[in-house]
């Protein structure tokens, strides 16, 4: 595998951390009444709503932090 097509792969893996995020923050409504229905989890909405949440801004943040860092990286590999 050459460099090119490490960074293409790393940039497609970022992109998708950052859509999995954006993924759990669109679907975090539309699940938690079904989680609080179930008798265990009922009085634990709130903390699984915030692990929920903290979840999607890791991925997120992880998926920027490795955009950023590729593009750095190129940056830093280009003859000026």
């Amino acid at each position: 595998m050459t460099d090119k097509q490490v960074d293409k792969v790393q940039v497609i893996w970022a992109v998708a951390l950052i859509l999995a995020g954006l993924g759990v923050f669109y679907r975090i409504p539309q699940v938690m009444p079904g989680i609080e229905q179930i008798p265990a989890f009922a009085g634990a909405s709130g903390f699984i709503r915030f692990c929920f949440y903290f979840m999607g801004v890791f991925l997120i943040g992880g998926g920027c932090k490795k955009l950023f860092h590729q593009y750095r990286r190129q940056a830093r590999s280009k003859p000026m």
